[in-house]
């Protein structure tokens, strides 16, 4: 089951009923046990009890959690903090505002303690991995928002982004993560952790959900001092900032330029800076002025971590404060130069992935590196939006974060789209010697309902690839079939190791048409791969001009 919002909305009006869905999301929570997803899981029965019956609503029947710092009627709020948390009188307007669109509630997310870090290893209810690979930690703060979405939990998730928080998960995870503009949702019921800075933020697993998620949750509040009315930016983005970097983004930019836009060096110098003024600088008294008298009343209630880089807070002077604002303003002075140059600048979502034991080793020092290229947005005024761009020749994600100032959201949307479902470039796959190439076309690509299957078997992303131009592919309505053929065309697959010994207990769940047989690639390669039976496909719609399954799901109505 395919819990993307367009395949949900399609499934609806064939006669799939909600609670299937619910059933079908407890099972694969059950299924996955204790993997520090969640820190609170509304019961089954309470959840079916509460299904929507408007069909007609847009988020009708779609389910969704929330980061743990936003409030839920009936739920505690505990901040990854058990002796912080309490119980909220009524949910955040965000929440209502989903709940009221026809979207279902399956409970609330862990995270990086007082969304205080990178990582998603800050938190006593556990350290939260990464589905793609094995160890590599989930991204921070909004972990268990992030693994919710990839592992295939939920249909979108709802985290906060006030340094990166939604977009290092992102590419940690293989989602798309959209930070909104600041003000443009409320952060009303939301705890704080800079509250001139916060911004809620959408996972989803492409960015169509991720903009219906936004329109819905999207507006003024008249009660919340941060919410603002943005006058949105209609104007396309055709010009986009760059930098120089290593053969992986170097294909990141070979794509842009593909897709059309116009490529310009620009001189990051000043962002960065920006960026470092939020830990190392006077925002951090920031989170100090709400957390302090907690932390010193409960210095035994907090992750150490955590412990240390708020009470650094603490030691901040007004007139450092003062410095630091005086500062911001000298640099934002300085971007200007580029946005007269640029309608939009892409940079790597994070400059390195790391493991769990990796971050371990240095949890402050990793945790900076992973914020080199998102700490300056909010600080900025932007808006961002982060898309997976394949796995680097080490077998780790990497992405892309498209910035633009305040008000940008739509127009980032649409190159986001473009990028994450254009055919222009490709990403390169690694064969591991000794663990056999698995062409997988669809359910079991990443963030895809069956993928679990997949990495129970041990499975290792490789990467992406293309198949020869002999292939068709073809909607069999929750997955699709590839048919080799004269006149085809390339397909898109996702690439996996798996071992000899497990391809045969995977051969034994594909229920036919489809089955394991022999796939070229464009280099020539032949790979074991996903197939279906020629016959199969007589009425079956053709959607090869799609160029892969993800880009027909997140293209048809």
């Amino acid at each position: 089951m395919d819990l993307q919002i367009s395949a949900l909305k399609a499934a609806y009006t064939t006669g799939l009923h909600p609670r299937e869905v619910v059933a079908e999301v407890y099972r694969r929570i059950k299924a996955r046990g204790d993997d520090g997803v969640w820190i609170s899981l509304r019961p089954e029965e309470e959840t079916l009890a509460d299904l929507p019956g408007d069909p007609d609503l847009p988020l009708y029947g779609i389910p969704f959690a929330v980061k743990d710092n936003i409030d839920v009627a009936g739920l505690p709020t505990t901040v990854a903090c058990p002796d912080y948390a309490y119980r909220p009188a009524r949910s955040a307007p965000i929440v209502d505002r989903l709940v009221a669109a026809g979207a279902i509630l399956i409970g609330k997310n862990n995270l990086d303690q007082f969304a205080t870090g990178l990582s998603g290893s800050r938190s006593p209810y556990g350290s939260v991995e990464s589905p793609l690979v094995e160890g590599l930690i989930s991204g921070g703060s909004s972990s268990g928002s992030a693994v919710a979405v990839s592992a295939g939990l939920v249909g979108f998730s709802i985290g906060t982004d006030t340094a990166g928080s939604g977009r290092v998960p992102a590419v940690m995870t293989g989602t798309v993560g959209l930070k909104p503009s600041k003000g443009l949702v409320s952060t009303l019921g939301v705890v704080p952790a800079c509250a001139s800075l916060d911004c809620p933020s959408v996972f989803a697993l492409n960015v169509a959900d991720a903009r219906t998620v936004l329109e819905v949750i999207q507006g003024y509040e008249p009660d919340d001092p941060w919410s603002r009315e943005l006058t949105p930016r209609t104007e396309p983005i055709r010009r986009i900032g760059v930098i120089r970097g290593d053969v992986h983004w170097g294909e990141v930019l070979t794509r842009l330029g593909d897709l059309g836009y116009e490529l310009v060096d620009v001189d990051l110098e000043p962002f960065l800076e920006a960026g470092r003024l939020l830990y190392e600088g006077p925002w951090v008294a920031e989170r100090w002025s709400v957390l302090g008298p907690f932390v010193e009343s409960h210095p035994e209630s907090l992750h150490p971590v955590t412990a240390a880089v708020l009470n650094s807070g603490s030691r901040v002077t007004g007139a450092d404060a003062f410095r630091g604002l005086h500062r911001l303003r000298e640099l934002t002075a300085q971007t200007r130069r580029t946005w007269a140059q640029v309608d939009a600048i892409a940079v790597p979502t994070v400059p390195r992935t790391f493991t769990l034991a990796e971050m371990a080793e240095d949890p402050i020092g990793r945790n900076s590196v992973l914020g080199t290229y998102t700490t300056f947005a909010n600080l900025l005024d932007l808006a961002g939006i982060a898309v997976p761009a394949g796995f680097t020749s080490a077998g780790r994600p990497h992405g892309v974060t498209l910035l633009a100032p305040a008000g940008a959201d739509g127009p980032l949307a649409d190159a986001a789209e473009r990028f994450q479902t254009g055919r222009a470039g490709a990403t390169p796959y690694r064969i591991r010697k000794g663990a056999p190439l698995l062409a997988v076309v669809g359910a079991h690509r990443t963030g895809h309902a069956l993928h679990p299957e997949l990495a129970a078997l041990g499975a290792y992303p490789a990467g992406i690839a293309h198949t020869a131009a002999a292939y068709r592919l073809y909607d069999l309505g929750d997955r699709p079939g590839l048919v080799r053929t004269d006149g085809g065309a390339s397909i898109e697959v996702e690439l996996h190791h798996v071992e000899t010994a497990r391809l045969g207990e995977l051969l034994a769940k594909i229920p036919p048409p489809l089955g394991l047989g022999s796939v070229e690639l464009d280099d020539g390669t032949v790979v074991t791969g996903f197939l279906c039976e020629a016959h199969a496909v007589a009425d079956a719609l053709d959607i090869t001009g799609y160029g892969s399954w993800p880009g027909y799901v997140n293209a048809r109505p």
